[in-house]
């Protein structure tokens, strides 16, 4: 607490928490909570990806009603849609039952074989979910997979876990500040919002030759230099935008 009340952000494990700045930052520069969510979710992706890369997504219900989902990548999108389809799951056990789930391998959980039945295309084995405090008239989930079993060693899971706590102030003010009335037409854009993120981490990936949380750092940053919305980064991106030059790898040279 210390720490956090001096202004520097604490670590954990090896993962950085995020700065109050930066969740404050997202919040602010959103304009519905679809979008904010959308964005938390690809930025606790690439802030998580240490050591191992990792797709995460973030879920929100109120009065028992699943009201948002947004995700980091494609794959995580399909991950929890199939729990949903169940009405089942890590991640939806761990949103309503307030608790962690930690599952290492999908293959071998007996309560999760079919689930993971469901996801095995995906290629992801290795999940953990942790809820995260919404307020007394929600509830949410942080939702991360791995393509690796040993992905969530116990230096990984407490630092997932605190970086879930660091979450819930700024969710619960976005909760307050954002209607949760969840109009097709909002549904659409957000899908679409994702859709165009995706689209320009795919080319920023394939410009410089890094990884997607690489990619996702690069739209980060590009979004809070010039104090536009990440959906507008991504969208100059795929009209020809040009990448700072620190985005590229040292043996790779901007066109």
């Amino acid at each position: 607490m210390a720490a956090a009340e001096s202004g520097q952000p604490p670590t954990f494990g090896q993962i950085p928490a995020p700065t109050l700045e930066q969740l404050q930052d997202l919040l602010l520069e959103s304009p519905g909570f679809d979008d904010f969510l959308l964005e938390l979710a690809v930025f606790s992706a690439s802030q998580l990806a240490v050591p191992d890369p990792m797709l995460c997504a973030i879920s929100v219900e109120r009065d028992g009603r699943l009201i948002t989902v947004a995700s980091s990548s494609e794959s995580a999108r399909q991950m929890d849609e199939r729990q949903y389809w169940f009405d089942d799951g890590p991640c939806l056990t761990a949103l309503r039952e307030d608790r962690m789930v930690l599952v290492k391998d999908l293959e071998t959980s007996e309560r999760w074989h079919q689930y993971w039945q469901a996801v095995t295309a995906d290629g992801v084995v290795s999940v953990l979910a942790v809820p995260i405090d919404a307020g007394p008239q929600a509830a949410a989930a942080l939702n991360c997979y791995a393509r690796s079993t040993s992905a969530f060693d116990a230096v990984t899971i407490e630092a997932v876990q605190s970086y879930a706590a660091a979450l819930s102030r700024v969710l619960r003010l976005a909760i307050r500040v954002h209607r949760l009335t969840i109009l097709p037409e909002g549904l659409h854009g957000a899908l679409q919002s994702r859709a165009v993120i995706d689209a320009a981490l795919s080319l920023v990936m394939a410009q410089t030759r890094g990884s997607r949380e690489e990619a996702a750092e690069v739209l980060h940053r590009m979004a809070q230099s010039n104090r536009q919305q990440l959906k507008q980064i991504a969208t100059d991106i795929l009209n020809g935008a040009q990448l700072p030059k620190q985005a590229y790898r040292d043996d790779t040279t901007a066109e």
